[in-house]
């Protein structure tokens, strides 16, 4: 009887032994999941890409794959879609993040817009991306979500040139949108104006020196409009309940292939859909 009971003993052991990695396996992390309880484990992206205004053809297409591929090698399954019909509560209720991939113009109507808004009520999240801010300009509460409305960019005749090459202050190294970039980073980009600055109201993650190009937007001819001076570039915040990521990146197809803008994304979308932790207080 004793070699019994010992036996029971021993099982029940290795069964403790092994529990918290089961738990480990099916994604159960605790606190510091989502609230759909997933962790470090996967989630579901919606891409939205329907413009009402401009069309950055190359960012859509190369922007849709990237991150299609980045939700393959890193367990989050992506969709995408330019219908605005998919802005429905039973629809959004499939996702954890809706990733506004340069959206520009009018591209929701009154009961989408309100059912976006509960959707990021219940906690959920928000990634825009380049010309996300150049979208829904009459929608003060989508304003309030990305942050800041785009104004103009550089390119205006004889001053200069739309793309140009400057260097991007990284302010925070300790969030998973920046942790893999340089403290300066200097790379070719369409150097978004914002209509206000956004820094009172977010978590600032990246910023550009105006001194390392000329800033100089084409809204006022001649001459160009006037610098930001402080020129956030890319921020989250917390907001209306959820979670929101916003980086002005990404213009052309071929920065789709930088490895660290890249990562900048992925870090981005990961921290708004709750699967990382959400450093932007």
């Amino acid at each position: 009887m004793k070699y019994l009971v010992r036996a029971s003993l021993v099982a029940a052991l290795v069964l403790a032994a092994l529990a918290p990695s089961a738990a480990a396996r099916t994604g159960h992390h605790g606190a510091h999941g989502d609230r759909h309880g997933h962790g470090h484990g996967s989630f579901r992206a919606l891409v939205f890409s329907k413009t009402a205004a401009f069309r950055h053809t190359d960012c859509i297409r190369e922007g849709t794959l990237a991150i299609k591929q980045l939700g393959a090698q890193n367990r989050f399954r992506v969709d995408a879609t330019e219908d605005d019909k998919a802005f429905a509560d039973h629809n959004l209720a499939k996702y954890d993040v809706v990733i506004f991939l340069c959206t520009t113009g009018d591209v929701l109507n009154a009961d989408e817009q309100a059912a976006f808004e509960r959707f990021i009520r219940r906690g959920n999240g928000y990634a825009g991306i380049h010309s996300a801010s150049d979208t829904e300009y009459d929608w003060a509460w989508y304003g309030g979500l990305v942050g800041a409305y785009f104004r103009d960019h550089p390119g205006v005749r004889g001053v200069n040139e739309q793309f140009q090459q400057a260097t991007i202050n990284v302010e925070d190294r300790n969030t998973p949108a920046t942790r893999k970039l340089p403290a300066r980073w200097t790379r070719e980009e369409e150097w978004y104006n914002f209509r206000t600055n956004p820094r009172p109201l977010v978590h600032v993650l990246l910023s550009v020196d105006e001194r390392t190009y000329n800033p100089r937007g084409y809204s006022v001819q001649p001459g160009g409009s006037e610098p930001m001076g402080d020129h956030p570039i890319a921020w989250c915040h917390r907001y209306g309940g959820g979670r929101a990521f916003y980086t002005a990146l990404g213009h052309k197809g071929e920065y789709w292939h930088e490895p660290l803008l890249l990562s900048h994304v992925l870090g981005g979308i990961e921290m708004a859909a709750g699967r990382e932790a959400f450093r932007c207080g």
